[in-house]
């Protein structure tokens, strides 16, 4: 059994949220919200929120025993871009693109 929770239009790229991702994949729960607390990245306040989230679907919505979870998947994918600009130099224009995440956690129970 999977409990999942998700995080869309995150305000922040994915590309920074990838890098914490990958350090609480296939570990603990308790584990991973250690390290999610002691990494002094935005992302992981997101990241935090998200797990935290999926451990509450689990354990009131499936009835799974909290001290067995481990998070089984995570995953960041791009959302929508929004186009913003401001002006430059010689009459020109640069744009600037800001960039939205979509963050899910998969958490399940150990088998063993």
């Amino acid at each position: 059994m999977e409990a999942r929770a998700e995080h869309k239009f995150a305000r922040i790229s994915p590309r920074k949220v990838k890098i914490v991702c990958d350090l609480i994949r296939d570990k603990d729960v308790e584990l991973a919200k250690g390290i999610l607390q002691n990494t002094p990245n935005s992302g992981a306040a997101l990241l935090y929120k998200v797990l935290c989230s999926a451990c509450a679907n689990a354990e009131n919505n499936h009835e799974m025993d909290p001290s067995k979870l481990y998070v089984s998947k995570v995953m960041v994918t791009g959302g929508p871009t929004m186009k913003r600009g401001r002006a430059s130099a010689r009459g020109r224009y640069a744009r600037i693109l800001k960039r939205t995440s979509h963050i899910t956690v998969v958490v399940a129970e150990k088998e063993a």
